[in-house]
């Protein structure tokens, strides 16, 4: 039990001269040791420890005044990588975009891959190319227009996503956590890191792609509401909805749209709703929705804010989503 303690204070200490670490970049032990709170002894030993391994490198050695010169570390963003990858439709096929980004968000390398149908092999094929090339990376991190429950995708506006675990099995062949994520929830979440706001604040994001259905990502007090199995956001199930594949015209979308705010709205009384997406016009938007509020009375009105963004969003969302799990990942606590 004892030695268990030992540990877990050890990893603790770990973790805390490493995001010091991570918020300077370079430092002394000395000046880790004031950070930190940990004695002189202490950080000579994490140091030592951490710059074995390669996070951390010796840099340049700085006079002090009267006593021995000071060596300075600089941390290795470069120690730990994330693969990120994500999944859309685009001009009839499925798109495939895989970046590794490292502890700094700095993006190392990116390609694009077009496939007509989703193909399994080909995404497995991508992901062993990435881990060949990149040793470090320690996490995946996947974006899909769809939900995973146990490592199964039992929700997705792609049919061929339906009912993969290709989760798993990435999991298992290549011996990496796989952190999924739907892409509206991702999308919101990047908005309101971009923004710096959502503390206090119930915030939805709601994406309309173009020929699929609808999704809504929620974020209240800053963090995502999942619900059950991730379910929650899944509106495309809401009564009465229109069959998303066909063309709809402007004024009808416009109607959908507005009926669906209102039922969000008599949930969850959001302070905001960011709308994703690019069927109409801010000026035609404006009118229209001033109209059916008169006519639909609600005891409170969110702030409507059209956006074009949801893929630097998601990308965003996606990347610092995934590198937060890292980063408290990075030495499991015994």
């Amino acid at each position: 039990m004892r030695k268990a303690n030992a540990n877990l204070m050890k990893e603790i200490n770990m973790n805390n001269v490493r995001e010091a670490m991570q918020q300077l970049e370079t430092a002394t032990k000395p000046q880790l040791s004031s950070l930190t709170k940990l004695s002189v002894v202490t950080i000579n030993s994490l140091v030592k420890e951490l710059h074995e391994r390669g996070e951390l490198f010796e840099d340049m050695i700085i006079p002090s005044n009267g006593g021995r010169p000071a060596q300075t570390y600089r941390y290795n963003y470069d120690f730990s990588l994330a693969l990120i990858l994500y999944l859309k439709e685009k001009q009839g096929q499925e798109l495939v975009s895989a970046s590794v980004v490292n502890l700094e968000d700095q993006m190392l390398s990116r390609e694009e891959y077009m496939m007509p149908v989703f193909d399994r092999q080909h995404f497995h094929n991508i992901v062993a190319h990435f881990i060949a090339m990149y040793p470090s990376i320690k996490i995946i991190g996947m974006g899909i227009p769809g939900q995973a429950v146990n490592g199964e995708i039992t929700v997705s506006s792609h049919q061929e996503l339906r009912g993969s675990r290709m989760v798993e099995e990435i999991e298992s062949d290549f011996g990496l956590r796989v952190l999924v994520e739907n892409d509206v929830n991702a999308a919101i979440s990047g908005y309101c890191m971009k923004q710096g706001e959502a503390e206090e604040q119930c915030i939805l994001g709601i994406y309309f792609p173009n020929s699929y259905p609808p999704g809504m990502g929620i974020i209240l007090d800053g963090k995502v509401v999942k619900g059950r199995h991730g379910m929650s956001g899944e509106i495309k199930f809401l009564p009465g909805s229109p069959d998303w594949s066909r063309e709809m015209a402007s004024n009808t979308f416009v109607d959908v749209v507005c009926q669906i705010i209102q039922t969000v709205n008599a949930v969850l009384a959001p302070d905001k709703i960011i709308i994703y997406q690019d069927r109409v016009v801010e000026d035609s938007w404006e009118p229209a929705w001033e109209l059916y509020r008169d006519s639909h009375p609600m005891p409170s009105y969110p702030e409507i804010i059209l956006e074009k963004t949801f893929q630097q969003d998601f990308e965003t969302g996606l990347r610092r989503m995934t590198l937060k799990a890292m980063q408290s990942n990075l030495v499991p606590l015994l």
